[in-house]
């Protein structure tokens, strides 16, 4: 079985344990009919956000499914890539920003979407943007999909839950009712950080695994490389407006600013949901399948 996904599995059971027991936890402050309502609340929140990660992009992105008439060499592209990896042709999107950037959506192989922008497709060669689709239909292999939606729908639910907890905490019920307001100051400061550093962590890892997995594909990670290279100046040339809670899903952050090297601990790097792209370039070059 596929690596990736052995470990897609992995990470994806330890958050859907860890936003039912917080969502419980959260719950269980306002006493025992709390606890069904926090766990409910979990539920439908990683449910929604996983059965409707296709549609909820596609409307972000405003990008417009085609055909193999409509464009028959980015298609004929996707088709190839998902033939040579064994798997699905996904639905192939068109994005109109003229960033250059791409992403994967779908809640399964068989339900999935590869987007590419309009920037990406007039400004990269033919070649980079092959590496970057190998990179896509490799989140789609590991199932990312999955585990993208459900470190998202954390990050958000739990937010969203900080500001009810807070909200019934001071509105709730008499002195005598309402639960420990330290409590409730920890869960609203801290849970929101750490679902955030959570995603975050989890979105550069896969990324990496994205880059490897494609070069596998390809047989070389250059084009690849070449291809962030430019987009990592071209993107900044280009904003594109994007909800903060669906940037991981992009090949490249497309809210990044220019990158400032510090001296020591570099903060703005451990809240970033892509890895270093020098990084990311350096390991592809230095890949060898031969």
């Amino acid at each position: 079985m596929d690596n990736g996904f052995l470990k897609n599995t992995l990470k994806t059971t330890v958050l859907l344990a860890g936003i039912a027991g917080l969502f419980v936890f959260v719950g269980s402050l306002f006493g025992p009919s709390g606890v069904w309502i926090g766990l409910a609340l979990g539920l439908v929140m990683v449910g929604g956000s996983y059965w409707f990660s296709d549609k909820l992009a596609l409307k972000a992105a405003r990008a417009q499914l085609v055909t193999r008439e409509q464009a028959p060499e980015f298609y004929g592209m996707v088709e190839r890539l998902a033939e040579r990896a064994g798997m699905p042709t996904p639905r192939v999107g068109i994005s109109p920003s003229p960033q250059p950037n791409a992403f994967a959506t779908g809640r399964s192989p068989r339900h999935a979407v590869v987007v590419a922008t309009e920037g990406l497709l007039r400004t990269l060669s033919y070649d980079e943007v092959e590496g970057v689709m190998a990179h896509e239909l490799m989140h789609v292999k590991h199932r990312d999909i999955l585990i993208g939606s459900i470190a998202a729908a954390v990050a958000t639910g739990i937010s969203a839950l900080a500001n009810w907890a807070m909200w019934m905490g001071m509105f709730g019920g008499g002195d005598d009712d309402r639960p420990n307001p330290i409590a409730l100051l920890a869960i609203s400061i801290l849970a929101p950080l750490a679902a955030g550093l959570m995603q975050m962590a989890i979105s550069r890892s896969r990324e990496f695994e994205a880059d490897r997995g494609a070069a596998q594909l390809l047989g070389t990670g250059e084009p690849l490389a070449r291809a962030l290279e430019k987009i990592e100046v071209l993107a900044r040339q280009a904003p594109m407006q994007v909800a903060p809670q669906q940037a991981y899903a992009w090949i490249h952050n497309p809210l990044t600013e220019a990158p400032k090297r510090r001296q020591g601990v570099d903060l703005a790097r451990l809240f970033s949901t892509h890895p270093d792209t020098r990084e990311r370039i350096s390991r592809l070059r230095q890949m060898s399948f031969a």
